[in-house]
């Protein structure tokens, strides 16, 4: 599987940006996704995930009630809307996808996940 991060940019506090992720594989809903983010001088951390069916969706505390995760798998494309952006939030954004055959399942493990996009970059500024 192929991903292909997008729709990162320069932005002021409190603004948001949506990312998608596109995927390559036809079988997009055989697959749980994640988003993580790498901030300068940091471990990669989890961000969110959501399971095939999109159902299924779990949030890292500090993005809760600000960022939402979902997916169109008609168009094989996994989406994180970020609202209320703060400096914080400054790092690479990396989409990730583990096949899981339909079990209606999510991770918030990066090992768990066997595919990564390249990411792209969110720069929040105060």
């Amino acid at each position: 599987v192929q991903l292909q991060a997008s729709g990162g940019g320069l932005v002021q506090a409190g603004a948001s940006l949506r990312l998608s992720c596109a995927a390559s594989e036809r079988t997009f809903s055989s697959y749980r996704m994640g988003w993580f983010r790498r901030a300068p001088g940091k471990e990669r951390e989890f961000v969110a995930a959501i399971s095939w069916s999109g159902g299924s969706t779990r949030y890292a505390d500090s993005v809760k009630g600000r960022f939402t995760i979902s997916r169109d798998n008609a168009k094989n494309t996994v989406y994180l809307q970020m609202d209320s952006l703060k400096p914080e939030d400054t790092a690479v954004y990396f989409c990730a996808a583990d096949y899981v055959y339909y079990r209606d399942s999510v991770t918030q493990w990066g090992d768990d996940y066997d595919y990564w996009g390249q990411g792209t970059q969110v720069t929040v500024s105060s």
